[in-house]
């Protein structure tokens, strides 16, 4: 990706002027990236969008043409929005700061940090956009992948979204999000590419409707396919598609080749699923798998499991890539520090609504995961007082230490040096799998209505108070 550090609102660059201007370019701040209310009426989410921040971050520079193009821009006076000594110092703008933030694939809870930037006051402002555009949508999709995969009890899930993605940019972020949570292969070829993903397919209805019968069809796609044979069975009439089918792979079998299985598409998905298991078992072919697709979701996969469906694959579309029943996770990226003559001074955001109240100070997350709280959010520069007051009650509760907390944020950038090492699929899945098998349940739990499982270290709550009795 090359350097796209113009995707950011117009006020992130003229704000950057107005700092410039005022003397505070090498001013330090900090800067917090986190959501408000746990996406999609659940418990819980799955952190993603890191390797495309790393991306981003290690590209971050103006190019000749963007600053000419800066440059054209007018104020409402007709005169240069932009001073030119501005412009040059943006055109040798470079990320010189700290990134912290909590790895692909973990299990995080609204109001903590996901990510911090510490960086000049400039810096930090203009990557505020790019970066709410980066991990509100991953990880919205992220989420949305795990709660199918949970539904799905197993089962392998198929992401098949991409022509009812939100554009090409979309597209490869959705099916990249939709492993980070759990999914286990993609029809996007590209993303297989470009993110090293298996990439899993069939074929259409007009394959069948090319023949003069489905069964001609079949016979053609094994002769010319005969390692890659999952047969669409509802082109014409099921029942019929799934004894063509069963034609095929026994001819199949006879060439020493293997018929994968079929795939559903329409009608009621459990009646036609007991009785392809049926049809297939009787004919001896109890290894074909039976795919099923048509705009499923977690609540449909999860009734369908209930109903005793005999599906052992799901591909899910539309209502994946696109977070169907939520368009955007709504986080935000909050100022919570910044220098003064050599000393941080906290900042916070005070509103009438609580839940717009922003933290301040230089904050991680350490997790506990006792009976009552999971996470704790903390002030990295004061000890901590083993006390926690739970967010949403303002009930305090002890917590300790052990050898099994941890903090969260981990160390991406140091004073602009990249020191990370980004983690495959499989050390992503296993510690997304890690996370979702030590904590409650309940988290996990489509049918409970949402509930917080975060609290703030109660020095921090104390300095978070003292400042509001300012403001």
């Amino acid at each position: 990706m090359s350097s796209i550090s113009l995707l950011t609102d117009l006020y992130q660059l003229t704000m950057g002027q107005a700092y410039f201007e005022a003397g505070m370019k090498d001013t330090q701040a900090v800067f917090h990236l986190f959501y408000r209310k746990e996406p999609f009426k659940g418990n819980y989410a799955i952190n993603c969008g890191l390797r495309t921040v790393i991306d981003f971050i290690k590209k971050f520079s103006f190019s000749d043409s963007d600053i000419t193009y800066l440059k054209s821009l007018k104020g409402n006076d007709n005169k240069p929005l932009f001073s030119l000594s501005y412009l040059e110092y943006l055109a040798e703008l470079s990320f010189l700061g700290d990134i912290d933030a909590i790895e692909e694939g973990r299990v995080v809870f609204a109001h903590e940090p996901l990510l911090r930037v510490k960086a000049s006051v400039i810096v930090g402002l203009l990557l505020e956009t790019p970066l709410l555009n980066i991990i509100n949508f991953q990880t919205l999709i992220a989420t949305k992948a795990s709660r199918v995969c949970l539904a799905a009890q197993g089962d392998k899930v198929l992401e098949f979204g991409l022509r009812r993605a939100q554009g090409i940019d979309g597209s490869l972020s959705a099916t990249y999000a939709c492993v980070v949570g759990g999914v286990h292969a993609t029809s996007n070829v590209l993303a297989g590419k470009l993110f090293g993903i298996p990439v899993k397919g069939t074929h259409a209805h007009s394959w069948i409707m090319s023949f003069d019968s489905e069964e001609e069809a079949f016979d053609i796609y094994s002769k010319h396919m005969p390692n890659n044979c999952i047969f669409l069975v509802d082109t014409y009439d099921t029942k019929k598609g799934i004894e063509n089918a069963i034609i095929a792979g026994k001819k199949l079998q006879e060439s020493g080749h293997k018929m994968l299985g079929i795939r559903l598409d329409s009608g009621d998905l459990n009646e036609l699923s007991q009785l392809a298991r049926k049809m297939l078992d009787d004919a001896e072919l109890h290894d074909a798998s039976i795919v099923a697709s048509n705009d499923l979701d977690e609540y449909t996969i999860q009734e369908l499991k209930k109903q005793g469906a005999k599906i052992d694959t799901w591909g899910v579309g539309t209502k994946l890539v696109t977070a169907y029943d939520q368009p955007a996770l709504g986080g935000v990226y909050k100022l919570s520090a910044i220098d003064k003559n050599g000393e941080w001074e906290y900042k916070l955001k005070k509103s009438e609504d609580l839940i717009k109240v922003s933290n301040p100070g230089i904050l991680n997350v350490r997790r506990v995961n006792s009976k009552e709280l999971v996470d704790i959010i903390i002030n990295e520069d004061e000890n901590e007082s083993k006390t926690a007051v739970m967010l949403t009650s303002a009930r305090e509760v002890s917590y300790t230490q052990n050898s099994k907390t941890e903090l969260l944020l981990k160390p991406i950038f140091k004073e602009g040096k990249y020191i990370y090492s980004l983690p495959n699929f499989e050390e992503i899945n296993r510690k997304r799998i890690e996370d979702m098998e030590s904590l409650s349940p309940e988290i996990f739990n489509f049918s409970l209505s949402s509930k917080c499982y975060v609290g703030m270290d109660k020095k921090l709550f104390e300095t978070k108070q003292e400042l509001l009795s300012k403001l």
